[in-house]
Parts: structure tokens; sequence; C-alpha cells
């Protein structure tokens, strides 16, 4: 399903989300957010500056907790070799796809953030 198609999720599901998300256009986009996450995967590009991007799916355990874990997978190009994983709580997975929707809407480029690579490479550590 493209992120054009997202119908939003309902109030009761995106309620429990609602205080970790201060800013107004975050708070917009979280029943798009919720819904995707719902999905448990996603198919995108990774876009490279100055060189070819990099096709990818990412898959994610659906929870409904914020403080639940989320275990990310990304395998890029259909390469196993090419397999990343992040654990991380449900809100901070939630906000890294209200990003990816944000940008979506800019680009028309289904990615995620610079700031979600860089965990997912453990960049940060």
């Amino acid at each position: 399903m493209s992120l054009d198609q997202l119908k939003p999720a309902a109030a009761p599901q995106c309620g429990v989300y609602v205080p970790y998300y201060p800013q107004a256009q975050k708070k917009q986009i979280l029943p798009f957010a919720i819904s995707l996450f719902q999905q448990g995967s996603l198919e995108g590009i990774r876009t490279i500056e100055g060189g070819e991007s990099i096709p990818f799916i990412a898959t994610w355990n659906i929870s409904t907790l914020p403080a639940d874990l989320c275990r990310c997978r990304i395998q890029f190009d259909g390469n196993a070799e090419l397999g990343y994983e992040v654990m991380l709580a449900n809100f901070e997975f939630v906000d890294f796809l209200i990003e990816m929707i944000m940008n979506f809407k800019r680009t028309r480029a289904a990615d995620f953030s610079q700031n979600f690579y860089r965990k997912l490479l453990r960049l940060d550590d």
C-alpha cells in the first residue's frame, strides 16, 4: 500500500500516543502513522545523494502500548547481507513514521529520516 492510500487510525488507538508528540503538526499526522505502524511493514526507497537509490523492505512487530519495544528489521535491495535491525520503544518508532510521512508529502519518496538511519546503524552509540 502506498503512503497516499493510508487511512487514519481511530482516535482510541491514537489517544495513548498523543502525550508523546506535543507538536501540532505531528499530532495531525499521528493517526496516519499509527495506521502505518499497524500494517507491520513498508516498502520504500533509500535516497542516496549523488547515487542510485536503493529499495528496502522494513518490517516490525505490532504492539499497542507506546512504551513496548518494537523490533524493526530493514533489508536493502533484497539482499540478506544488507539486513539491519534496531530495537526501540514504539513511541520512538512511530515518531520516525511521522517523519517519514511528513517527508513523503514533500518529496514523494517513502524513506526514513537520517536520524532513523543513525539509530539503525548505531552511529550515535
